[in-house]
């Protein structure tokens, strides 16, 4: 079952990263890989109510990865960190199956009780580097987070959700879902509306045009008209 686990997870690294050469590299040389490893030891002895050994463990990992996991996350099949660097999952936090986290992404919690304050993520999620995703939300399965994306409420399945505070900027339907995550193909909600504003903007100036062309024409009339009677009335003329 162990051994399973571990050629999973080392399938993983490879269907997910192409600059993966062979297993023996991810073995070696994959901080994500090996913070999953760590993780599975200390979640089992956090299970079992030895919290302090679990959280050692999970502390070494820490210090050797830059991952830090605590040991009270639920984390499913396949997943798969790539670099990985900065990543901080909370207590409470669940992943499920064929999740792909970036760099520096966070898991955070927004309360101080305790309770469900971490994020759940569902199967087949991706989360762009840097995206923080914060207090018990739920991220369908499938959905997509863009890079620096501040998430604060549900997101259905299938979205892209980009942006601060993160908006839902596309949906695909459940046959369509899949880990392609190309972020320079991703809308941008702020430059779609300053498009929009530019266009209003170029409309309304325009018309300001019109406008002032119509009263420049009629006002040039009237002061024409006024010079000439006041010409008229000068005395001595």
């Amino acid at each position: 079952m162990f051994s399973d686990r571990i050629r999973e997870d080392i399938r993983s690294a490879i269907a997910k990263d192409p600059a993966a050469k062979s297993a023996l590299e991810v073995v070696l040389c994959y901080p994500g890989v090996h913070a999953l490893w760590f993780h599975r030891a200390a979640h089992f002895l956090y299970e079992k109510r030895l919290y302090i050994i679990a959280r050692i463990i999970s502390h070494i990992s820490r210090f050797l990865t830059g991952i830090e996991i605590h040991p009270g996350a639920k984390i499913g099949r396949r997943v798969f960190i790539d670099h990985g660097m900065g990543i901080v999952i909370g207590e409470t936090s669940e992943i499920g199956d064929d999740t792909l986290l970036y760099k520096g992404v966070v898991l955070g919690g927004t309360s101080l009780e305790k309770e469900k304050r971490h994020p759940t993520l569902g199967k087949h999620v991706v989360v762009g580097s840097n995206a923080c995703i914060l207090g018990p939300v739920t991220i369908g399965d499938g959905a997509r987070i863009g890079s620096g994306s501040v998430v604060v409420k549900d997101v259905p399945n299938g979205a892209t959700v980009v942006g601060i505070p993160g908006k839902v900027v596309e949906k695909k339907t459940a046959e369509k879902l899949a880990l392609d995550f190309e972020h320079g193909n991703l809308p941008d909600p702020i430059a779609d509306v300053v498009k929009i504003m530019l266009k209003m903007q170029h409309e309304l100036e325009e018309r300001l045009k019109t406008i002032e062309k119509k009263h420049a024409i009629k006002a040039k009339g009237i002061f024409h008209d006024y010079e000439e009677k006041a010409t008229e009335e000068l005395p001595g003329q």
